[in-house]
């Protein structure tokens, strides 16, 4: 019976890269000169430090222009507030993968109402697509790309 899987994924040696091209600009531009700023990766968080909020938002587009040349989808970075304290502003950076429970419950409540002939199951942070046709798995797949979901998906798995 063939089978497909829906995930949320992001290659994280494109990540690793797209931020150390990040530091690399920020390291060379005059107006970064001294001041000490910096992206960091701490496993699913990035740090965003800078001495001024008006800095952070400029390696804010530093980074979210560095990730998409990366072919990275930007839908995964989760911004939290900027945080000044003493000469020093933050800004941490949630990286969201996986499929959240309320997301995949999305996804199966419109397999059930679309008209198609597939049976969609939550398998811990995935969604597992199965049906009797690969036109009705293709077909499943060309709905969930129109409804455009807050967070970028993939199809993995694809199986007849």
């Amino acid at each position: 019976m063939p089978s497909f899987d829906i995930v949320s994924e992001i290659d994280q040696h494109e990540l690793t890269n797209a931020i150390d091209q990040a530091n690399r600009e920020i390291s060379n531009r005059f107006d970064f000169k001294g001041t000490d700023s910096k992206i960091e990766l701490v496993e699913n968080s990035l740090t965003i430090i800078s001495s001024s909020e008006f800095q952070v938002k400029q390696i804010h587009d530093i980074l979210e222009t560095k990730i998409v040349k990366r072919s990275i989808d930007i839908r995964c970075l989760e911004y939290s507030d900027i945080i000044e304290s003493n000469k020093e502003a933050r800004q941490s950076v949630a990286i969201k993968k996986g499929v959240d429970t309320e997301l995949a419950r999305k996804i199966v409540k419109m397999m059930k109402s679309s008209k198609l002939k597939v049976q969609a199951a939550i398998q811990g942070d995935q969604v597992r697509i199965t049906g009797k046709k690969r036109d009705d798995l293709q077909e499943t797949i060309a709905a969930i790309k129109e409804a455009k979901f807050e967070l970028p998906l993939q199809y993995i798995n694809f199986r007849d």
